[in-house]
């Protein structure tokens, strides 16, 4: 199949298999006499297994560590049990995160209990006050889904 193929069968974008070909979790595909890449059904499976790690939040060197052993199915798996108790802790944290997130943001509600002019929204004035005081947080650079370490 080519690549257009392959990508409505896993439901991914042309670019996003490009992507993980450059990245090594999809092998190279053979070429056709025309030079168009030509996909089989284990590069299907294979973007299905990665779309699904992707899909419980893992980074791309974890399904590298997974695919690794998936492709040596004689070997231990215990390095993947360590990885997945890892991942396990990181979703953890990042719930604690998202609860502490969730409570700042509802006591932010509370700034404003009606709806008014701009000039006096709590909500803006409180965000206005603390950012004026706030130093950036180290623990998360920004706000990106999935970018534990």
């Amino acid at each position: 199949m080519k690549i257009g193929e392959l990508a409505a069968k896993a439901n991914t974008q042309i670019e996003t298999i490009r992507y993980y070909e450059r990245q090594g979790l999809l092998p190279e595909p053979a070429r056709s006499e025309s030079n168009y890449r030509v996909y089989g059904d284990t590069h299907a499976e294979r973007l299905s297994f990665i779309r699904h790690c992707r899909g419980l939040d893992m980074t791309l060197d974890e399904i590298r560590v997974l695919l690794k052993f998936k492709d040596a199915p004689t070997e231990n798996c215990g390095e993947v049990n360590e990885l997945l108790d890892a991942h396990i802790g990181h979703v953890a944290e990042r719930i604690n995160e998202l609860r502490s997130l969730e409570t700042q943001l509802k006591g932010l509600r509370l700034a404003c209990k009606r709806a008014q002019d701009a000039e006096h929204c709590g909500i803006l004035n409180e965000l206005t006050e603390v950012s004026r005081h706030a130093t950036p947080s180290r623990s998360r650079a920004g706000h990106v889904h999935g970018a534990h370490n």
